[in-house]
């Protein structure tokens, strides 16, 4: 019940955010309509859409991408003929005649006709406003989609895409309401109705051209990162956690350094108990460590650190674990890294096993394949931190980066609870060099973007995403945060594969770092490529895994950092081009 209240105040946010104007004109169309037999079912039929099409998009097929592109064809056309019957009552008229069932939908939607408004034609308007509809990932439809990927399609998973449309739906009836009495005003006071509807109209087709262009995603962007991220983290935070007693330890995105505790002084930490920490017995296989048990850690203070070896947010975590792990092991903390995976390449553990040494991590990795560990803490991030005492309960959690003064804090106060009698000591300070290096948050512009097709956003060659299908694709010069393709590739559900050498990938984008997890194939070869920026080669803004002239080699699946801009961070156009085929492309992430 609780996440379900959580998914419908997330909907309702979404009227705040960006993402919610390509469809407003859809909506307002509906103002001065019956509430009950035109608005109501529209938006019922809007939140019913979408909340469809998301749980299918769950089950990933390339038959469900293939489906809903035909909806969003037939929707952009129903919506195209209502704009237009708006305009012009004699063409709304007109309409009727060849097709007199649609048509008389269609006229009765847009007000034009003589009889009144139907719930029929309201909820048609609603199926085809649903089909455009992507709203914002944020936070809780984040935790929403994340909980569908991992378990698939389902009815919990339904159930949640359906409140969280229904808080959509809910926000946006109260904004039709109080547009219904601004327009009814102003028809009074300026006896303009005609001129509104056709305003509303010419509304309508623009919106249509914005979505069936592309430009809906490009346009609003850079808008749509900083929409209503810490609105909705905030409502996560007040209501996902299940304190034993007291209120949980706070989730902040922001790093604050806290000066340890006297180390003289006796200490009861004011840590609240969150829950009693589940067992690691989910784990396939332990790396570092023999399987570690819940008897086996009784006494000691454990750091679970949820991570995955391409997630770059986890990458920057590492070192400030790594350092954790080493400061205190003779304190008695014991940190436990579970690997659970995000993409398939992550379930296998030779590659993981490859991650564990190339960041030097020493202590004990649980592979949590099965996502069993994931579940039995209730986890929904990566990367995930949860502090565990000595008797076996979570005192403090924090998901993502940062927060890392706090973090260390806690962790000397669970020992110092625990009899430790450390002395006091400054928090780490990390010599993160590469991809581990923190994220210039000041100047990211752009955010993490999937290449297949399951997750797939802001792709604008023109031949539009084909899934499961040899494609030869085009580009030119993408917009801001849009991406494409060039040359034969094939989409699937987690990565774009290129079928031909020449292949190559173009993104316009707003950051200090852009990152991008490439793997070599099936064959495991080695796999050649070049970098361009704005058509030049990188020279000192390149990444740590190619050079100066911007040549690189995919010699392993794994996140590879391509771009670190030296000097004024700017909107640039990346282009990678790659001289040998196979090489899998599966996420773009920007620091």
């Amino acid at each position: 019940m609780t996440l379900l209240i959580i998914a419908y105040l997330g909907g309702v946010l979404t009227i705040l955010s960006p993402c919610i104007l390509p469809i407003l004109p859809f909506v307002f169309a509906r103002a001065g309509q019956p509430f009950v037999k035109s608005t109501l079912p529209m938006l019922a039929g809007m939140a019913a859409t979408f909340a469809l099409v998301a749980t299918l998009a769950a089950v990933g097929g390339g038959w469900a991408i293939r489906a809903n592109e035909y909806g969003r064809l037939a929707a952009i056309v129903l919506l195209a003929l209502f704009g237009v019957s708006l305009l012009s009552q004699r063409f709304a008229s007109t309409l009727a005649r060849p097709i007199v069932d649609f048509g008389n939908n269609l006229l009765n939607a847009s007000g034009g006709g003589r009889t009144a408004p139907t719930v029929r034609s309201a909820l048609i308007l609603g199926v085809a406003t649903g089909l455009l509809w992507a709203p914002c990932a944020g936070p809780i439809l984040g935790l929403v989609l994340t909980g569908a990927a991992l378990q698939g399609a389902n009815l919990q998973t339904t159930a949640l895409l359906i409140a969280y449309a229904a808080g959509a739906a809910t926000s946006l009836a109260v904004a039709l309401r109080v547009g219904d009495k601004i327009f009814a005003a102003m028809k009074r006071s300026l006896g303009i109705g005609d001129r509104i509807r056709q305003a509303v109209g010419a509304a309508v087709l623009v919106g249509v051209a914005v979505i069936a262009f592309g430009l809906d995603t490009s346009l609003l962007a850079r808008l749509s990162y900083a929409s209503t991220a810490s609105l909705e983290q905030a409502v996560l935070d007040r209501l996902h956690a299940k304190p034993v007693g007291g209120t949980p330890s706070g989730a902040a995105s922001s790093d604050t350094t806290i000066p340890a505790a006297d180390g003289k002084k006796p200490l009861r930490s004011d840590l609240p108990v969150e829950a009693y920490a589940p067992s690691f017995d989910g784990a396939v296989e332990w790396l570092n460590s023999k399987p570690l048990t819940k008897e086996q850690l009784r006494g000691k203070v454990v750091l679970v650190d949820f991570w995955t070896y391409s997630c770059i947010n986890c990458i920057r975590t590492i070192p400030y674990v790594r350092a954790w792990a080493e400061k205190y092991a003779d304190q008695g903390l014991v940190v436990i890294g579970v690997h659970a995976p995000e993409f398939a390449f992550e379930r296998k553990i030779d590659n993981v096993k490859k991650a564990v040494d190339d960041f030097r991590i020493g202590y004990p990795v649980a592979i949590d394949n099965d996502y069993k560990i994931w579940r039995a803490f209730e986890n929904s991030y990566w990367p995930a931190a949860y502090l565990i005492d000595s008797k076996g309960q979570i005192r403090y959690h924090h998901f993502g980066e940062g927060n890392y003064g706090r973090t260390e804090k806690a962790i000397q106060d669970l020992l110092r609870e625990a009899g430790s009698q450390m002395a006091e000591t400054a928090p780490v300070v990390p010599n993160a060099k590469g991809v581990e290096t923190g994220p210039d948050l000041a100047d990211i512009g752009s955010g993490e973007t999937y290449l297949g097709y399951a997750q797939a956003e802001n792709f604008v060659s023109p031949e539009g995403l084909q899934a499961d299908t040899s494609q030869n694709y085009s580009i030119a010069e993408p917009g801001i945060n849009a991406w494409g393709l060039s040359g034969t590739w094939t989409i699937g559900k987690d990565q774009a594969t290129l079928d031909q050498a020449g292949g190559g990938i173009a993104y316009r984008f707003s950051a200090r770092d852009l990152h991008l997890v490439l793997g070599p194939g099936a064959d495991a070869k080695p796999i050649r490529f070049q970098v361009q920026i704005d058509g030049k080669a990188p020279g000192a803004d390149h990444g740590s895994d190619i050079d100066a002239d911007g040549n690189g080699t995919v010699t392993a699946t794994r996140l590879y950092q391509l771009v670190r801009q030296s000097g004024t961070v700017a909107a640039r156009t990346f282009e990678i081009r790659f001289l040998d085929p196979g090489v899998q492309a599966y996420a773009f992430t920007f620091g």
